[in-house]
């Protein structure tokens, strides 16, 4: 529970301890389809927004490789609303034939549209497919294949809902105008006559260190050449992830960032480049991605990252006090919205410490520069790196 007495909102936050690392590799992408499934209607209520949207909240949801969260805002006195709605859909959902259908229809399309009609759009299943070859990162949250969601039975959906939809695997976040006392009698009247599941004990294949280079050429409909990186980099609150953290914005946050300052304002190489990390819980990835000026080649512009990757040898303290600002600063922004520290207290406490949300500013702190260039040597090498040329198909 987080109490805000500033504020007149309250947040109701339920994140399951299931994303899609947690999926057989026959059948990706049913934590994203559940995503869908889990606003088609319970036994007691036939639609989940109605009710909501009648005492003015609004809710929403999403799906990572490491969890699933639903979440629900509105007014604190009508606290008691969103208690009903999440407990009645963790109890039981409707599993009918028809929501099944057009929720599965739903994602089909979002597949479509995001992975397979978009430029470039598979990018990230040829990264994963490349950077995974044991872990359960292999495969995207939308699904390794088109036909695992066109062929998921009633039968799949049930099995996964009573695997990883129970009270045993979930953890609820309540935040805002709220005191305690109400809180604990709300959880005994709407969780606690909902039956345990047998215990959930995640058992994945870890990734090896990779040891050689991993290269692939793609052609698409694509506009320009663009070319992606990805290196293996420690998971989420691992040792070095937040010195990784530090790197990526050193190298790619703001036009005075190392790449952008080098290859596309001085060089005129790239017309964007970006650095992003997975955040995923298990060892995730670090990837630069960038389009090329058009007539400019893929191997020399690849030669010319990897020579201002060098340049992090020589950062300053300055440089580095300026990227630490700047993430301190989005931390602080990001948790001024109480939907956003509700979702913080609920994956601090799956990773097993629900006090890392009061202790990540203080750990990006604490970073030196030594650390960051050490974490740059160390994750920043071609044999632990996945390489992407995602060429313009060659006309004819």
């Amino acid at each position: 529970m987080h109490e805000d007495a500033t504020s007149h909102i309250a947040v109701v936050n339920v994140m399951y301890n299931v994303g899609a690392r947690d999926e057989d590799s026959s059948k990706t992408g049913f934590a994203h389809l559940f995503e869908h499934l889990m606003f088609g209607g319970s036994c007691n209520i036939p639609s989940y927004d109605t009710p909501l949207q009648q005492v003015g909240g609004d809710n929403n949801a999403y799906t990572t490789t490491d969890l699933t969260n639903y979440y629900c805002s509105l007014p604190a006195v009508n606290l008691e609303t969103a208690f009903w709605l999440e407990s009645d859909r963790m109890l039981g959902l409707a599993f009918d034939e028809k929501s099944l259908e057009v929720q599965r229809k739903v994602v089909i399309e979002e597949f479509k549209e995001r992975y397979l009609n978009q430029p470039y759009g598979d990018a990230w299943h040829h990264l994963t497919d490349m950077s995974y070859t044991v872990h359960s990162y292999n495969w995207p949250t939308i699904g390794k294949e088109l036909s695992h969601i066109e062929n998921a039975t009633m039968r799949d959906v049930k099995d996964f809902f009573y695997k990883f939809y129970r009270p045993n695997n979930a953890v609820l976040v309540v935040a805002g105008k709220v005191k305690r006392k109400e809180v604990e009698a709300l959880c005994k009247k709407w969780f606690e006559s909902i039956p345990a599941g047998t215990s959930y004990h995640r058992s994945l294949s870890q990734e090896p260190d990779q040891l050689l280079p991993r290269r692939r050429v793609v052609e698409g409909d694509v506009p320009l050449n663009m070319l992606y990186k990805a290196y293996h980099m420690p998971g989420k609150y691992m040792h070095g992830y937040h010195a990784a953290e530090v790197l990526c914005n050193l190298l790619g946050e703001g036009k005075s960032a190392l790449l952008h300052a080098h290859l596309v304002e001085a060089q005129e190489r790239y017309t964007r480049i970006d650095t992003y990390t997975t955040e995923s819980f298990d060892p995730g990835l670090f990837v630069i991605s960038g389009s090329l000026t058009d007539g400019v080649g893929l191997e020399e512009s690849e030669h010319a990252l990897l020579e201002v990757l060098k340049k992090i040898a020589s950062t300053t303290t300055t440089e580095l006090e300026k990227v630490k600002n700047q993430l301190e600063a989005h931390l602080i922004f990001f948790q001024v919205d109480l939907v956003n520290r509700a979702q913080d207290l609920a994956a601090a406490t799956l990773l097993g410490d629900t006090n890392f949300v009061n202790s990540e500013i203080e750990s990006i702190r604490n970073v030196c520069l030594e650390e960051v260039q050490a974490i740059a040597q160390n994750i920043l090498r071609e044999q632990n790196c996945a390489t992407l040329y995602y060429k313009p198909m060659q006309k004819v």
